[in-house]
């Protein structure tokens, strides 16, 4: 809390010494990739309009991240600033309450998707973290990866529009537009998962990692194990924990153990090793927490990242 605070305060005075021109162009901050892309696909045409930042865009994952104080300078004079709201953002708020710009336009995904948030959920298997036993002291622990639902994507998609709308309502009925054409996309991509799904042989799921992908599984009906919970920060997986995940590769027969984006699939490969049969598939899921500017250039977006995760879920229900 004190690193954060001398942040606020140098970040602040940042602030002040630039902040003497007005900007020309509406300032929109967005602490994750996905918010960043879905504003960027409502702006369209527009997007030369507004001064569009992504904090994360460097390949820092999000529980790891602690604002610069160029951040908080970009923050405080924004007029949209879009973030998740769970536990890894427990700096914004001392943020907002400094903030020069009073009118800014503030979102929160966890507040706006409301009983559509689930806690961090500990199944048969999965290794807990040290620390579980405070945390439940503190309160409850939101699962903060709510974008790799669809259906999250476009109850955001839509909010996040009509804030746009209001910062610059001469071209609403381009953004309503722009909006109603991607929310489109979005369904249909729905739909895909729901048939793959449906005829697919099996609906268990087997992670060799974390677990950022519950919000996806409810959608769907599916079962999953994991070695951890999505926001945990441990690395290495007990004997207990790979002996569970290994007897559950062998007990259900599934052909693909699943690891994350940027994972060295140690994990996974001591898994296959300890089952019988040994020739199980690793393959990778994109859980869009890690994107770089680089990878931005190169035309990632949301859309095509989680078609590509489709395209796993296929081989691992089969």
């Amino acid at each position: 809390m004190k690193k954060i605070n001398k942040l606020l305060l140098a970040g602040l005075f940042f602030v002040l010494a630039t902040g003497s021109f007005a900007a020309s162009k509406k300032s929109i901050v967005c602490t994750t990739f996905p918010q960043y892309d879905w504003i960027q696909n409502i702006l369209g045409n527009k997007a030369g309009s507004f001064e569009l930042t992504l904090l994360l865009n460097n390949g820092t994952d999000l529980h790891s991240y602690q604002p610069s104080v160029r951040d908080i300078a970009k923050i405080s004079t924004s007029d949209l600033f879009v973030y998740v709201g769970g536990e890894s953002d427990e700096w914004v708020e001392n943020v907002l309450t400094s903030a020069k710009n009073k009118k800014m336009l503030v979102v929160n995904m966890l507040e706006v998707l409301g009983d559509r948030v689930y806690e961090e959920e500990l199944v048969e298997g999965m290794q807990g973290e040290e620390e579980e036993e405070d945390e439940e002291e503190e309160g409850p622990e939101y699962d903060e990866h709510v974008w790799l639902s669809l259906k999250n994507a476009k109850i955001i998609t839509e909010y996040l529009s009509d804030q746009i709308q209001k910062l610059d309502s001469k071209n609403a009925v381009v953004y309503k537009n722009n909006t109603a054409a991607y929310v489109k996309q979005l369904t249909a991509l729905d739909e895909d998962y729901t048939k793959t799904v449906a005829a697919g042989n099996r609906n268990v799921l087997l992670f060799a990692d974390r677990f950022p992908f519950r919000y996806l599984t409810v959608d769907y009906g599916l079962k999953y194990y994991a070695a951890f919970v999505g926001c945990s920060a441990e690395s290495e997986a007990s004997f207990e924990t790979i002996t569970f995940l290994s007897k559950k590769l062998d007990e259900l027969k599934l052909p693909v153990v699943i690891t994350l984006e940027k994972s060295d699939k140690k994990i996974a490969k001591t898994i296959i090793s300890s089952s019988s049969a040994k020739n199980q598939k690793i393959l990778q899921m994109d859980s869009i927490q890690s994107v770089t500017q680089k990878e931005i250039k190169a035309g990632k977006n949301y859309l095509l990242i989680m078609k590509n995760n489709l395209e796993v879920l296929k081989e691992a229900l089969r």
